[in-house]
């Protein structure tokens, strides 16, 4: 029985879709403008897992993940390299999709863009107005009234007074309340703009989710989710605009991934401590960084420091070693192991226990393997079978763990010719020449395994 921490009730509640069999999700992508990062990297991958388990549990699952490809920092980027905004857009969304390829991220069923809705904007913005909870401010641009949507601050728990009590007011403030927000911003020169009955402009980010939303997957439906920075304003304002447009209840089930860490030190472009996906990709494996956000439960902070990454390497090295020299078979159903893994995953997604169940598996194929190499065999298609789950260990193992990081840069062919010199020494009884070679690869970055089965060797 799955459970999902909901961040509207702020309690873990069992997982109920609205249409038996079905599942509708909608998680907040990105804004265009630049290459993605970490912090990127984990609403991919945390909500790529939340996506494949649902799969897994039967459910037929409709997954929208938008993108944000007109805002003010788009226009500004694209003023600095003095390109095109859809040149821009094109050329980042395109390397939005390289990178979650890279790290095993699903397609998402459907893929929607602010500037393909426009019409539907348009259209919750009227209705908006229509229903009272926005007002034209008589210059071009058109605001929501916070004060008269009731629920204003039921998912990030803040108060609307105390909101009002801290704002600042701007002088020639054109809006009623200092809490109400832009849907519809005036055009100004030299900026992208749509016709609309105020005029000539562009919307407003937090309406752009609620018209791709609520036009994909219906006035209301099952599951929301996004980063731990989104929940307030952009989340709370979601349920504002689209509960007010249409009178319904948005969202049952609200999740938010926690936030990434440096060095214990919050991430941010701001100042300066962030690192893009193919930064990290120069260093280490890409599925040793999808192996890294998930050591971590989703809600929880994740902390980056390069010794996160060499431990995720070295688990992984561990699994692979376990699958390695293992003929493929189909996996042994029914085993504790897969019980404690669904377990584990039906506890709010907890993925830091559900590789703890992988690491138990993997011993268990190392113990049985010299005596039962069947049995092996099947476990390790099991363990296989359970990674899929999480995206991981769909490798062939030699491929892994020969993988891309070298530090001296030796080719398999290189390294194979060193391992031949050192079995002829070897069967020579030139042991110092064969312990020079085993040095040699070492230093190289190259670990020798010598079994029953010869010598096998790994980067790393």
């Amino acid at each position: 029985m799955l459970k999902i921490h909901n961040n509207l009730t702020h309690r873990k509640e069992k997982f109920t879709p609205i249409e038996p069999g079905k599942v509708r999700m909608y998680v907040c992508g990105m804004t265009v403008y630049d290459l993605c990062h970490l912090g990127h990297a984990r609403v991919l991958v945390v909500f790529d897992v939340v996506y494949r388990y649902l799969q897994k549990c039967g459910y037929d699952v409709i997954y929208v993940r938008n993108i944000t490809d007109i805002d003010d920092k788009i226009i500004n980027r694209a003023n600095e390299n003095g390109e095109e905004i859809y040149d821009l857009t094109q050329r980042f969304i395109q390397a939005m999709h390289e990178d979650a390829e890279i790290l095993n991220v699903l397609s998402p069923t459907k893929e929607p863009r602010a500037t393909t809705h426009m019409q539907d904007i348009l259209d919750m913005i009227q209705k908006l107005i229509e229903r009272g909870y926005a007002y034209d401010a008589g210059n071009g641009d058109v605001y929501y009234a916070v004060s008269k949507f009731e629920g204003y601050g039921k998912l990030s728990g803040k108060d609307p007074e105390d909101l009002r009590a801290g704002a600042r007011v701007e002088v020639a403030e054109i809006k009623r309340d200092p809490l109400d927000f832009a849907l519809w911003k005036a055009a100004k020169p030299g900026e992208p703009a749509w016709e609309s009955p105020w005029g000539d402009g562009r919307p407003g980010w937090h309406i752009e989710c609620s018209a791709m939303s609520t036009c994909c997957l219906g006035n209301h439906f099952d599951l929301h989710g996004g980063g731990a920075d989104l929940q307030f304003p952009h989340h709370e304002n979601e349920i504002a605009q689209s509960e007010g447009a249409t009178g319904e209840k948005f969202v049952n089930y609200w999740m938010h991934n926690g936030f990434v860490r440096i060095n214990e030190e919050k991430m941010s472009k701001s100042l300066g401590n962030f690192f893009t996906i193919r930064e990290i990709l120069e260093r280490y494996q890409a599925e040793e960084i999808r192996y890294f956000i998930l050591t971590s439960q989703y809600r929880s902070p994740l902390n980056y420091g390069d010794e996160h990454l060499d431990n995720a390497r070295a688990a992984l090295t561990r699994f692979y070693t376990a699958l390695r020299g293992l003929p493929e078979v189909d996996p042994i159903g029914g085993t504790l192991f897969r019980e404690r893994f669904m377990a584990a995953m039906d506890d709010d997604f907890n993925t830091p226990e559900a590789l703890a169940v992988l690491f138990d598996l993997a011993r268990e194929i190392n113990r049985v393997r010299e005596q039962d190499v069947t049995k092996a065999a099947g476990l390790a298609a099991e363990l296989r079978s359970l990674g899929d789950i999480l995206g991981i260990l769909q490798r062939c193992p030699e491929t892994y763990l020969r993988g891309e990081a070298c530090t001296d840069g030796l080719s398999d062919e290189q390294i194979n010719a060193l391992i031949e010199q050192r079995i002829t020494a070897k069967a020579g009884k030139d042991w110092g020449e064969a312990d020079r070679i085993r040095n040699q690869l070492q230093e190289a970055g190259i670990a020798l395994e010598d079994g029953a089965r010869g010598t096998t060797w790994r980067r790393g």
